[in-house]
């Protein structure tokens, strides 16, 4: 909505807006670019014009919705969901993410589902059974090795940190 209001401020008007791209329907002067790209960092928010880095965006977006929406087992591995998906070639998507972040697809991979991990023990609603299927490893003994190659403590010494550290707050 912000995207979309600050072009209309400026005569720009959009048919079409998705993350990392926005289809106008006149070209914008280097001018209305430039008063664009200031009220989107007054705004906290920056203008993308790389299409390496709008495509690494688009990976990890495509990521982070994979591990936070779809609870149902994969059909299909990361690599080939993430090709089908965003239309390239794994291998291209796989180095243009390297050169980019200095870090692989993979190790993203696994840094999200350790975060969603995280959330899921706060909530307390799950085992870690149960978490481990949702987030598809193939076992919690897996599950347990990723996090603590991760954060370097176990599930169990995370939630148990997690629970006491409120108890700690209120009484100090």
């Amino acid at each position: 909505m912000l995207v979309k209001l600050e072009l209309e401020k400026l005569g720009i008007y959009c048919h079409e807006i998705e993350l990392g791209r926005v289809k106008t329907i006149n070209t914008p002067s280097i001018e209305q670019l430039h008063d664009f790209r200031l009220a989107l960092e007054s705004a906290g928010l920056e203008l993308i014009d790389n299409k390496k880095i709008i495509l690494v965006e688009k990976i990890k977006h495509t990521i982070i919705e994979l591990v936070y929406k779809f609870d149902a087992p994969l059909r299909t591995n990361f690599s080939d969901y993430l090709s089908n998906k965003l239309d390239f070639d794994y291998t291209y998507l796989a180095n243009i993410f390297s050169e980019t972040t200095g870090s692989t697809i993979e190790q993203f991979i696994i840094r999200i589902r350790i975060d969603r991990v995280k959330e899921m023990i706060l909530y307390n609603e799950l085992t870690l059974t149960q978490i481990s299927w949702k987030l598809h490893f193939s076992s919690v003994a897996h599950l347990s090795s990723q996090f603590k190659k991760i954060t370097g403590m176990t599930p169990s010494q995370y939630k148990n940190i997690t629970v006491i550290s409120p108890m700690l707050r209120q009484n100090v």
